[in-house]
């Protein structure tokens, strides 16, 4: 049986979902709690909404404190991904490991693993796939150059700038190295 809850953050309405073996999907804060139901739903068709087991209202807590502004750490969250690609079941174990505040890019991660540069485009792929963003910190992997990349979360790009905010890691490009003469 699937469940699922809607919680408010400082950012948003939120949603979790789990099963008996872990969370499922976790949906980023939207405006509208409508928008973000209607979202999980599409994903988790069945789910019921449901009281959080103890174990699910300690992350929903975390991802509360996280969008406050509060260090929150998910390395310890039971997930329950179900069948995934393999390379994609390793990219999520390695972004996972991933700590507050630290980045790395989609080809540093490929590179980790084993695979050529090519691969880039597959840890993007498995970033916007992750069904449980925040728990596996997709957001937490920019492209070449620090570039933020793409989100394909609620506010796309700007809300990944945002949650990387919230962590300390800003991504204003440096000013220039040479000023003009002003002729």
């Amino acid at each position: 049986m699937r469940h699922y809850q809607l919680f408010d953050t400082a950012s948003g309405v939120a949603a979790i979902a789990w099963s008996a073996a872990g969370i499922i999907g976790f949906r980023l804060p939207a405006s509208s709690a409508e928008a973000t139901e209607r979202a999980l739903l599409r994903r988790f068709p069945g789910a019921v909404r449901a009281e959080p087991p103890a174990e699910i209202a300690e992350t929903i807590a975390a991802a509360q404190l996280y969008f406050a502004g509060g260090e929150a750490d998910f390395s310890d969250v039971r997930v329950d991904l179900g069948e995934q690609e393999p390379f994609f079941a390793q990219v999520y174990d390695r972004v996972r490991r991933l700590g507050w505040g630290e980045t790395t890019t989609y080809g540093a991660v490929a590179k980790e693993l084993g695979a050529g540069p090519e691969a880039a485009r597959d840890v993007g792929q498995a970033m916007a796939s992750n069904p449980v963003p925040l728990i596996i910190p997709c957001h937490r992997v920019l492209a070449t150059g620090g570039k933020v990349g793409g989100f394909s979360a609620p506010g796309g790009a700007e809300s990944k700038v945002r949650m990387l905010a919230i962590e300390g890691v800003d991504l204003t490009p440096p000013a220039p190295a040479q000023q003009g003469f002003g002729f």
